[in-house]
């Protein structure tokens, strides 16, 4: 596996971060928020971090993850895939906060994570002292998901998300192993559901690849890099990389900001995959071969290649897409399904 490609010395202020995105693969920022005073309280201590993160807990209670030291902290499935390999627990970020600061050092201490927890919400007035300044429009064009993420020594399976990502490292360390889009099958995805959190994991362990079981997975690493992050060093990343997250200290603290540079009317893709699961996968292949025709003439070909013949009165829901359109592409939609 390669090393992700690393940027030094170049603040958050002179991040080019859409240019980054579309240049195709991942990108390690070092040091690009160590002005971040989350990053400095961390740095001198876990209970510097840990204080100053409870000034802000607005006590809602949040969603914890909690694993049995046998699972190694790797959140996963049971052996038999009957359930989840995990328990949830709900409490405040500070009650957390000092069951994680207790258990440091413990040489067989459960595995306690917070992920994807709202800043805004559970955390107010964080993100003011905390927010990702750029060095172009990006987050103003396309408002981004600030969340939280706090643990102890865990492993998050590989998985995907639809979105854009900026990692900041905020305290503790932090590995990233990434793998491209068109390494799904050699990734052996799991079941569409249950999932541990909501997406689609990798059944492999990188840690101890079985390759009789999974072969191809030797063909994903092959393809795959691994990002080490640092207190202060921002990771980004484009939408749809699998990416399997290690937290490599006793105390750990990520903040993350999720986007899509689409607007807000467009739907999720996913919705899409799982029609096709009930539309096209058990048609023939001669079917299939058609209807993957039909897709790149009308979706994965440019947009206006499918309509540029027509008049524009007649253009209908290939014209550019806008909320009109779109409302009116749901409820054609909805009448196919429910009729």
């Amino acid at each position: 596996m390669r090393r992700t490609q690393v940027i030094d010395d170049l603040p958050l202020d002179a991040l080019g971060v859409t240019a980054l995105i579309e240049a195709g693969r991942p990108v390690i920022v070092r040091g690009a928020a160590l002005h971040w005073p989350l990053v400095r309280a961390g740095l001198a201590s876990a209970d510097a971090a840990a204080e100053l993160l409870k000034q802000h807990d607005a006590g809602h209670p949040v969603v914890a993850y909690v694993g049995d030291p046998a699972i190694r902290g790797r959140y996963h499935y049971n052996s038999d895939l009957t359930g989840l390999n995990f328990t949830t627990e709900r409490g405040t970020v500070s009650a957390f906060l000092d069951r994680l600061l207790a258990m440091r050092g413990a040489g067989n201490a459960p595995s306690l994570y917070i992920g994807s927890t709202d800043l805004d919400t559970y955390l107010p007035g964080l993100r003011a002292s905390h927010d990702a300044v750029l060095g172009d429009d990006t987050f103003t064009r396309h408002s981004p998901i600030a969340s939280i993420w706090i643990g102890n020594r865990t492993v998050a399976a590989a998985h995907w998300d639809m979105s854009n990502n900026m990692a900041v490292c905020v305290a503790g360390r932090r590995r990233f192993t990434l793998f491209p889009p068109d390494q799904v099958s050699n990734l052996y995805p799991g079941p569409i559901e249950p999932t541990p959190a909501g997406q689609i994991v990798s059944m492999v362990d990188p840690a101890s690849p079985d390759f009789a079981r999974y072969p191809r997975f030797a063909d994903a690493l092959a393809a795959g890099e691994v990002a080490e992050l640092e207190p202060g060093d921002v990771l980004i990343y484009p939408a749809l990389w699998w990416h399997q997250v290690e937290s490599l200290s006793d105390f750990n603290v990520l903040i993350n900001y999720w986007w899509n540079a689409v607007p807000a009317f467009v739907d999720d893709p996913m919705t899409t995959l799982l029609h096709g699961l009930l539309s096209l996968r058990e048609r023939p292949p001669h079917e299939k071969a058609a209807w993957r025709s039909m897709f790149d003439h009308y979706v994965f070909g440019p947009s206006e290649a499918a309509s540029a013949h027509l008049p524009q009165a007649a253009r209908g829901p290939l014209a550019p897409l806008d909320p009109l359109i779109a409302r009116r592409l749901r409820a054609l939609i909805a009448n196919r399904i429910n009729r």
